[in-house]
């Protein structure tokens, strides 16, 4: 596949996210932003014996920080809690497939570093 597929992959989840939402009575929340470019990127989760049952973001900012916590929440439904403390971000983003600069890795990374806080939260409850 051709960069340019990812790039508009990109852009379809940030007009259409699929995962944006609100989960009722989440067993953790957790948000975050970056403060480079104002990006903010919040995470509601309800578990069920330590697997995510349902997941949801809300957030503001460019369509890299929007679309890859997208893309990320998209394969996160049935994840232990171990499964999501073991996601690299290296792993994170060879699935993204896109050139990021290093200011672009952070809005690209802000998803999973909200995502490894929730989990980390729910886990110290």
């Amino acid at each position: 596949m051709s960069l340019e597929i990812y790039k508009e992959t990109i852009l379809e989840h940030y007009r259409n996210p699929t995962n944006a939402g609100v989960v009722k009575n989440p067993d953790v929340i957790s948000k975050d932003y970056n403060p480079s470019c104002g990006d903010v990127v919040e995470i509601q989760i309800k578990f069920d014996n330590d697997k995510i049952k349902k997941i949801k973001f809300q957030g503001q900012g460019c369509a890299i920080s929007q679309s890859s916590t997208d893309i990320l929440i998209d394969g996160m439904k049935g994840k232990k809690t171990d499964d999501v403390k073991n996601i690299s971000s290296e792993d994170f983003i060879k699935k993204l497939n896109i050139e990021l600069s290093p200011l672009r890795l952070k809005c690209a990374l802000l998803g999973l570093k909200t995502l490894k806080t929730a989990v980390y939260s729910y886990i110290g409850k």
